[in-house]
């Protein structure tokens, strides 16, 4: 079939060159000129492990391209896939414009029978509202149906949760659309369950949810092990064997971030208040995770006292491994605070610095390697479990700081393995 994609950022171009991958003729278009040609040159506006090569096979096949003409995007495309941010606002509530922007170039540029696709993550009744809207816009020059198909995508392994996803969600009034989006979605081979619209868009928000509270759950059982002499990964790995809880987001660190299940969590509680709907144990899961963040400031002022002028190695900015993304990573919100305190920091992470760079300028100092960040620091913080920061050897720290004192917030490290070296070792639940 022929798609066209409205937005080309991280879920649209990944969404777009799987559909592409399965034998689709896909048009992404974007609105930013710059990221366009960045991908018409063949190369990419963020990292994504795989994504370059198959970005690349499918433009080289003809089946994948891109434009910034809207009207070229839109030509005689009948099946049309939102796919733009919905970031969330300062006051928690997710903000719509960029998706009322994209319904309204839509809605000014189709003539004929379409299917739009939401597979932006939307607020409860969104899609009813901008079908709404488009057939306003339109004044009646196209036939519209909406259909809810939410992404359940995780930055670093977003190519295989795409081909080989646990399921499709595919929701909407329209039996004939949704009929139409399954076939889209056939050749992935992957159970399709179909729904309502708002039913839809409730997966998406409940799904994240949940993993957002379970992780909150074994963050907080972490802190009862620390205060008993309990090991966090021991009673995680009991609870998981219990096929009715399982092993999957049982690791206890530092909390979640990311563009996903802050705003997610955030917009889940926002409207259910709408509604007059307490949502006490999702309240109490992102409270929980805003103090986890910030745990490890607390085991380094016990140690430390004052942090001021402090030396300090900051391993892995990105919120989690295989990713350029900062957003609402537990590494910026520390380092923000670490910078109040007047530490002195070095930081370095395999893809993110430059977006680091943006941040905090010359604020900070960063490193091109692991080592340079060690060298003659007084205390090691390790933020994200990148492979490469995991393998680090213990006898680097003692090597290379002037105090060999790591506050490790993903427990990279066994506690078998640290007990062998001459290192203070300040983890998580353990």
């Amino acid at each position: 079939m022929k798609i066209t994609l409205v937005g080309t950022g991280h879920v649209g171009l990944i969404t777009g060159t799987c559909l592409a991958e399965i034998g689709h003729m896909v048009t992404c278009y974007d609105v930013d000129r710059d990221k366009i040609q960045l991908l018409k040159r063949g190369c990419l506006p963020f990292f994504e492990p795989g994504l370059n090569e198959m970005v690349k096979k499918n433009t080289e096949n003809g089946r994948l391209s891109f434009t910034y003409s809207i009207r070229d995007a839109l030509l005689n495309s009948e099946i049309i896939y939102i796919t733009v941010g919905t970031p969330m606002g300062t006051d928690g509530q997710i903000d719509l414009n960029y998706i009322y922007t994209a319904s309204d170039q839509i809605a000014e540029h189709i003539t004929n029978k379409v299917i739009i696709v939401m597979k932006s993550t939307v607020p409860i009744g969104t899609n009813r509202i901008i079908k709404e809207r488009i057939q306003a816009v339109s004044s009646g020059r196209a036939s519209i149906e909406i259909v809810s198909n939410p992404e359940f995508l995780r930055e670093g392994t977003a190519i295989h949760d795409t081909l080989f996803a646990e399921r499709i969600i595919i929701g909407s009034d329209s039996k004939y659309a949704a009929e139409v989006v399954e076939k889209i979605n056939q050749p992935f081979d992957i159970p399709i369950f179909k729904t309502d619209l708002q039913s839809a868009e409730l997966i998406k928000y409940s799904s994240n949810a949940f993993l957002a509270t379970k992780i909150s759950f074994i963050n907080e059982i972490a802190q009862i092990c620390e205060r008993v002499g309990a090991n966090i990964e021991d009673v995680a790995y009991g609870m998981g064997l219990d096929s009715r809880i399982g092993s999957k987001f049982l690791r206890a660190g530092i909390g979640y971030g990311g563009s996903c299940f802050p705003k997610d969590v955030s917009a889940l509680i926002q409207t259910a208040t709408m509604h007059n709907v307490d949502m006490n144990i999702i309240k109490a899961a992102n409270v929980v995770n805003q103090h986890q963040q910030v745990v490890l400031i607390k085991k380094a002022k016990q140690r430390f006292g004052s942090l001021h002028n402090k030396k300090a190695a900051i391993l892995g900015l990105s919120f989690k491994p295989n990713t350029d993304d900062i957003r609402d990573s537990p590494a910026v919100r520390v380092m923000n605070i670490l910078l109040d305190e007047g530490v002195q920091m070095t930081a370095y992470d395999p893809v993110a610095i430059e977006n680091v760079r943006k941040l905090f300028g010359d604020d900070i100092y960063y490193s091109s390697s692991i080592e340079g960040a060690l060298v003659n620091a007084e205390m090691a913080f390790i933020f994200t479990e990148w492979e490469e920061i995991k393998k680090v050897p213990l006898s680097k720290y003692k090597e290379l700081m002037s105090s060999p004192v790591l506050f490790d917030g993903r427990n990279c490290y066994s506690l078998e393995e640290v007990s062998q070296y001459p290192i203070e070792y300040y983890s998580i639940g353990r």
